[in-house]
């Protein structure tokens, strides 16, 4: 017997009403019902990262959390990382270092590597490797993904400082 419940979840800014099982996790609420494809379904263990996400700023691996957890918090995706039509600038560093092959990871890895800069641990590179340990890359990308988290906590770091 399932047990549904309206939820109320802000989800990049826009608030979502959805009707749903107790037991859906965070990343089927936004695959299947929010019409938000963006996040990846990899191991759905916990285990890949495919599935990153922010929650109030925190990174969140959503198959590891219930949808029912996020009412009345605040949820970005890889959808709403852009602003004003404008992509983030961690976007625009995996583009121009070329920093994913197949591109299944790159929204979790994206979304990884936006906190680990704005979490302060994009100081070196092992730093950055420590931090995105968390998300696997099948097809190898690892230097190119580091290349363009420390070419991207530049550029934010240039900006704070304008």
């Amino acid at each position: 017997m399932s047990v549904t419940r309206q939820l109320s979840i802000e989800i990049n800014g826009q608030r979502h009403n959805l009707h749903l099982d107790h037991r859906t996790t965070l990343l089927d609420a936004l695959r299947e019902h929010a019409d938000l494809p963006g996040t990846k379904k990899g191991c759905d263990q916990g285990q890949c990262g495919a599935c990153t996400l922010h929650v109030d700023g925190e990174r969140v691996l959503s198959c590891l959390t219930l949808a029912v957890q996020v009412e009345g918090r605040q949820v970005t995706t890889i959808e709403g990382l852009q602003a004003n039509g404008v992509m983030h600038a961690v976007q625009s560093a995996f583009i121009e270092h070329d920093a994913f092959q197949c591109g299944y990871c790159t929204p979790g890895q994206i979304m990884s590597a936006v906190a680990c800069i704005r979490e302060g641990h994009a100081g070196s590179d092992d730093d950055i490797r420590e931090y995105m340990s968390g998300n696997i890359c099948r097809c190898g990308a690892y230097p190119h993904i580091v290349a363009a988290v420390r070419d991207a906590a530049s550029r934010l770091k240039k900006e704070m400082s304008l």
